[in-house]
């Protein structure tokens, strides 16, 4: 649908005046971000302990925020002439232009951009590897306004109509020449056996002090499991280890001894702790133990570095006492200062920690420093069962593409996955389950991709374009 879902809206909002366009826009905004993230309104009340009806507020101040991209876009386009050459072109500049500010504004919110819509997609969405998943939004929005000026003004439009087309077909030429590609690497490069341990450890008592034994249990007897598979690397997910592992314990000593004796890499994360002049700042933490090691090296952790609004830290807080953060396992969490990959014998992980698999950017740095595998650790428990687990999956997808790297997804409840950097999902565990996943995957090649090297830089035509159109507008709207 993502095709020609806007061509209704196009419509609506053709050479109608600004209140209505703003209207309009805002309407068809509101209705879908409240069907895209109305899970938020279970998260908060569920583990954030609000009243479900005052958790309605926070859920509808960012529904009515996400509305405002929209709205703008309606305005704007509102006033091009679909009959223009540059119309689709205008259309498509402008809504990459608002997806690239939402991305990054307010420390950004990126989440289910029109591009994501393709990601069960790969030889569409190799061009992801150029321009990002931007590129594939401006594709389809590009093809939205086509076809709208085509329905609207047939022969007159033929010529927007055959700049979407040329512009698909380059996609997808370039997508099978891709694919082709990275076929041949998975021939002649070896893989890397993983095995992803999915504890299902239940989040409202993953804090309790009395289950960490428990969940240690649990964590260690799938992995003994995994073993009989021979993998290179177990992989377990965020704060899988409900204890400060830098502290010594019995507890860490178990899990010590699984390295140590099996000769396996081992990646999980734990909550940390840094002292500075006096104070605590608590981490999220993602280790390294190398196969055959007792601890991991001094430099062998990475802190995430994008931290989860109100999740794990409160923006403002000096002016908002009163907002409280969702988790209280630890004093509020500070920000990691470097992305540095996790070094293994012969390969480098870069690992992203939940939130920050939304965004294009770790992904690239981590790449650029040396990474040919992208491992993301996550707890989606936190959405139950709603769609976000479904949505923050699709997103996930994108890393692998963008870098061309494989990515090893280990989540506590689900989803758990393996994707190549192609972007297909070779193996994914069901939700809420406890499992084992292990497969193979072809580190990406040592030649970075174009968007690795380069980034959003590709967009400054496309931003060109938008400023053009937004520049036409604006004399619309002044002689209005």
């Amino acid at each position: 649908m993502a095709w020609f879902a806007l061509v209704p809206l196009l419509k609506a909002v053709e050479g109608v005046p600004t209140r209505k366009a703003l209207l309009y826009g805002g309407i068809a905004g509101f209705v879908h971000y409240v069907t895209l993230v109305y899970w938020i309104v279970p998260v908060l009340s569920h583990y954030g302990k609000m009243n479900p009806v005052a958790s309605i507020a926070p859920f509808l101040l960012l529904t009515a925020y996400l509305s405002v991209y929209p709205a703008l876009f309606c305005l704007f386009v509102s006033r091009l002439r679909p009959g223009s050459p540059f119309y689709s072109l205008a259309v498509a500049s402008v809504w990459v232009l608002l997806e690239y500010t939402r991305t990054h504004l307010l420390t950004g919110f990126p989440w289910c951009l029109m591009g994501h819509s393709q990601y069960r997609h790969p030889t569409l969405i190799q061009a992801a590897n150029l321009a990002g998943v931007f590129g594939i939004s401006f594709l389809l929005t590009l093809a939205n306004g086509a076809l709208f000026a085509f329905l609207r003004f047939r022969k007159r439009a033929l010529p927007q109509a055959l700049q979407a087309a040329f512009a698909l077909a380059l996609a997808l030429a370039y997508g099978y020449h891709s694919l082709h590609q990275i076929r041949l690497r998975s021939q002649e490069a070896g893989g890397i056996r993983v095995a992803v341990v999915q504890a299902n450890i239940d989040q409202s008592v993953k804090w309790n002090p009395a289950y960490r034994r428990k969940t240690l249990d649990t964590y260690l007897g799938l992995s003994q499991k995994a073993l009989s598979y021979k993998p290179r690397v177990l992989v377990w997910p965020e704060t899988a280890v409900p204890f400060f592992f830098q502290e010594k314990s019995r507890l860490r000593a178990r899990l010590c001894a699984l390295p140590a004796r099996s000769g396996v890499d081992l990646i999980f994360g734990s909550p940390a702790y840094d002292r500075r002049r006096g104070g605590i700042r608590y981490l999220n933490r993602a280790y390294l133990i190398r196969g055959g090691e007792s601890m991991p090296l001094p430099e062998a952790h990475y802190d995430k570095m994008h931290l989860v609004p109100f999740g794990e830290y409160v923006p403002l807080k000096k002016y908002l006492p009163f907002v409280d953060r969702l988790v209280q396992a630890a004093g509020d969490f500070a920000a990691g200062t470097k992305a540095v990959p996790l070094r293994m014998n012969g390969h480098a992980a870069g690992v992203l920690i939940c939130f920050e698999a939304i965004f294009p950017e770790p992904a690239r740095t981590h790449a650029r420093k040396g990474a040919d595998l992208l491992v993301n650790l996550t707890n989606d428990a936190w959405f139950g069962r709603t769609s976000a687990p479904y949505q923050h999956l699709a997103m996930t997808v994108f890393r692998a593409v963008e870098t061309g790297r494989p990515l090893v997804r280990a989540a506590n409840t689900g989803f758990s996955a393996l994707v190549d950097p192609s972007g297909k999902i070779l193996a994914r565990t069901g939700l809420f389950q406890e499992a084992l996943l292990v497969g193979e995957v072809t580190p990406g090649s040592r030649e970075p991709t174009i968007y690795t090297r380069l980034g959003d830089l590709l967009l400054l035509p496309v931003l060109l374009l938008a400023a053009t159109g937004l520049y036409a507008a604006r004399k619309r709207l002044s002689n209005e």
